[in-house]
């Protein structure tokens, strides 16, 4: 009893020196302003770069890095990477149209992989669809070394390529874009080069959806600040022209199963063919699949196709949905909400519910020889699990990875990690508030030593 009231009072003081500096939870808008909910939330450490206009100016990207770019009207970008002869490249491009910009189904981004003699390596491409909503969409390329193929296996110089695809009638405003470098080891040894059998080697029925009370997650606005979420029933609200992230933590030979349902409307509104689409990325942001749904003012529901479970072979075999799940990871569900639903039923915010499966027994990770850049990318860790669990104390949900019974036990460091809970969530930045949050820890840490 003890230790939980002297972390009572470390919280409540830090609460209160937050308050008084008009950072914390109960700060008005005054004091800080408050962000714009529609705005995409890049990378806090995205490096800016330049796109070239040709391959002999192009900015080199290094392995594990994001960046920031700006993509003009019918615009083509070049980039550098220099890579060496047993390593997998994935690079991944953002496209951000910026708020009123106009855009139809047709537009999108293109990203391919060249060497330097511009074979090309891989390419892909993304658009916005039916709906004719700006809002985020990504597309990849690679160059790979472990397929039956030979081009683009050895080592030197190649070029990430990005094309603006757009139609007459578009915007010719520029779009910002979000560029990420991952690198993925060799094997050690050889691996397969065909792809598994399907659908005879995996389960390709669609489960039945859960069921259960749902739980409350905001989501975030961009991949970087996707919020974790895992198997569960999950609430959110979304306005039009609003684009949510969510990341789904799936480890080698499980299976992912998402179901995303858009609340019933107050608004009489005329019917919409393209309301809401919910998108599927991996873990490097390349594209999977999506399912949009139609609304005409009743609930309505969209599901992904049955996916394959993650396995190394999958990048062997055919389509988007079975290349795209090659690797564990942190997979993306983007739910986009098209801007014509304020017109046709409201400006909401509209009741979202997510039910997300993760089924499948976790299989071994392939033997690859070394790490991957950024460290992690292609593996789910306890702390992965833990913060798409999430933790619920005192009223408020967050994605730390703390689980509650710790926080509320005070084994170990739970009251510092309390403190830090709280002074993260509030997004501090007075100095006098850290400096009276050490002093209070100072004072914990020393009557628990006069204690021993």
């Amino acid at each position: 009893m003890g230790r939980r009231t002297v972390r009572g009072a470390v919280v409540t003081a830090v609460l209160c020196a937050l308050a008084a500096a008009g950072t914390g939870p109960g700060a008005g808008s005054a004091a800080v302003a408050a962000p714009d909910p529609y705005a995409y939330g890049f990378a806090a450490d995205a490096q800016a770069v330049e796109g070239a206009e040709s391959t002999t100016d192009a900015v080199r990207l290094e392995a594990g890095g994001t960046y920031r770019s700006t993509l003009p009207v019918n615009g083509r970008l070049y980039y550098r990477l220099d890579l060496d002869a047993t390593s997998n490249a994935y690079v991944s491009a953002t496209a951000v149209p910026r708020q009123g910009t106009t855009v139809s189904s047709s537009d999108g981004v293109k990203v391919s992989v060249q060497d330097a003699d511009a074979r090309s390596c891989s390419y892909d491409s993304t658009r916005f669809g039916a709906s004719r909503s700006p809002h985020p969409v990504a597309a990849w390329a690679s160059r790979t070394t472990d397929g039956a193929t030979t081009a683009c296996r050895s080592a030197g110089t190649y070029y990430v390529v990005v094309d603006r695809i757009d139609s007459a009638g578009s915007s010719a405003d520029d779009w910002d874009l979000e560029l990420t470098y991952v690198s993925e080891p060799g094997l050690v040894g050889e691996g397969a080069t065909t792809a598994p059998e399907s659908p005879g080697a995996w389960d390709s029925a669609t489960p039945d959806p859960l069921a259960g009370d749902a739980v409350t997650r905001a989501g975030g606005p961009g991949f970087a600040t996707a919020t974790a979420v895992g198997q569960g029933v999950w609430r959110d609200e979304i306005t039009p022209g609003r684009t949510l992230f969510y990341r789904v933590p799936v480890d080698w030979g499980q299976q992912l199963h998402a179901v995303v349902e858009l609340g019933s409307s107050t608004g009489d509104g005329e019917f919409l063919g393209n309301a809401l689409v919910m998108s599927l990325y991996n873990p490097a942001r390349g594209y999977v699949d999506d399912e949009g749904l139609s609304y005409d003012g009743d609930q309505a529901s969209a599901a992904l196709d049955p996916l394959p479970p993650v396995e190394y072979a999958n990048r062997f075999g055919t389509g988007d949905r079975m290349r795209g799940m090659r690797f564990a990871g942190s997979y993306y569900l983007v739910v986009h909400l098209g801007d014509e639903m304020t017109e046709r039923f409201g400006a909401g915010p509209y009741g979202l519910t997510l039910r997300v499966q993760v089924s499948g027994t976790v299989q071994d990770a392939p033997a690859y020889v070394g790490q991957s850049v950024p460290r992690g990318t292609f593996a789910v860790t306890e702390a992965d699990r833990e913060a798409a669990e999430g933790w619920t104390s005192g009223g408020v949900t967050g994605d730390t990875g703390a689980d509650e019974s710790t926080a509320a036990s005070g084994d170990g460091d739970g009251g510092g990690d309390a403190v830090m809970r709280v002074v993260a969530a509030s997004g501090i930045g007075a100095g006098s508030a850290l400096v009276l949050g050490l002093g209070l820890w100072t004072l914990v840490a020393r009557r628990r030593a006069g204690r021993a």
